[in-house]
């Protein structure tokens, strides 16, 4: 039986809630997996200024990987954070001061300081993806209009806010409880081209900010274990991790955090829209990847529960 508790609340939408974290009474390893990029709770005034609502949606959803959550954590005993606020209303993969200004009406606000480099350099308000997305490659701009700054406001702290506390919070309860923490960031990307000399495309790519997230057993347990079952993957390329992996990833202080990017023709229809026939045996796959990542973080902790746990 898992225990579901909401948190946060999406602007524009009658203070619904912002996340659902979910955790069974007796952790079995001691692992969070948060999907931050598939929440579909939209406002209706924030469809009515996007030019293109479908295809916005689209291109800036993880399109159902938070099924692939649920999954893992049903088979695995993992504590589950489900953001169910869009990635099109604030990107919780981005620093907060990470905002392109020239989209919000009126400006930077006088007194404002300008924003920061960002943890591990993670800038993407130029690009157009930054804290509020402004642009899709070879789409163009997403909105009519400019974003009043009060609204930003209350995204920020009903969302980002919000949301990274559980997480920060829920990953310090783990610690304490196993020595070591592991969050798996779950994402999906679009279908990658086979690296020069590969014969197949990666279907996942791990992240983990270049070794600075977490530990290198972690990583190449991973790699390793995907290996043995045959799924192709990479490290880091084209995937390395934002700002999730910057600001929780702490290895040193037993904190560890790992990007999974999953390919969405792995798990989704041939739109890549809905939910495909791939969705169980991949969600089977990640099940078993996280069992082995538990485990060794749980070595990393000292390994008193994993062995509490066997018995």
């Amino acid at each position: 039986m898992r225990v579901p508790v909401s948190g946060g609340r999406v602007p524009g939408l009658n203070d619904a809630p912002a996340f659902t974290l979910s955790a069974p009474p007796q952790l079995r390893l001691p692992v969070l997996v948060a999907v931050p990029h598939a929440g579909r709770a939209y406002p209706p005034a924030v469809l009515a200024r996007m030019r293109d609502p479908d295809l916005a949606q689209l291109r800036l959803e993880d399109r159902h990987v938070d099924r692939l959550g649920v999954e893992i954590a049903r088979q695995t005993g993992a504590a589950l954070l489900v953001a169910h606020a869009p990635r099109a209303l604030l990107d919780l993969n981005r620093a907060d001061d990470d905002i392109d200004w020239d989209m919000i009406d009126g400006g930077r606000p006088e007194g404002t300081a300008p924003a920061s480099a960002g943890q591990g350099g993670n800038r993407r308000a130029r690009s157009g993806l930054g804290l509020v997305p402004r642009r899709l490659p070879g789409s163009g701009e997403i909105w009519r209009g400019r974003l009043d700054p009060d609204d930003l406001g209350d995204r920020i702290d009903g969302i980002h806010t919000a949301y990274h506390a559980a997480l920060a919070d829920t990953l310090a309860r783990i610690r304490a409880e196993w020595g070591a923490a592991l969050l798996i960031d779950l994402h999906s990307m679009p279908p990658l081209k086979p690296a020069e000399g590969e014969a197949f495309a990666p279907v996942i790519v791990l992240g983990d900010r270049f070794g600075a997230a977490c530990h290198n057993l972690l990583m190449g347990r991973a790699l390793t274990h995907l290996e043995g079952q045959g799924c192709p993957a990479a490290q880091n390329r084209p995937y390395s991790g934002g700002y999730v992996l910057d600001r929780h990833g702490v290895p040193h202080a037993g904190v560890h955090a790992m990007q999974i990017e999953v390919c969405r023709a792995a798990y989704l229809d041939r739109r890549l829209a809905e939910p495909g026939p791939g969705l169980a045996a991949m969600a089977a796959l990640l099940a078993g990847l996280v069992r082995e990542l538990g485990a060794e973080a749980a070595l990393l902790g000292g390994g008193e529960r994993l062995l509490h746990a066997a018995e």
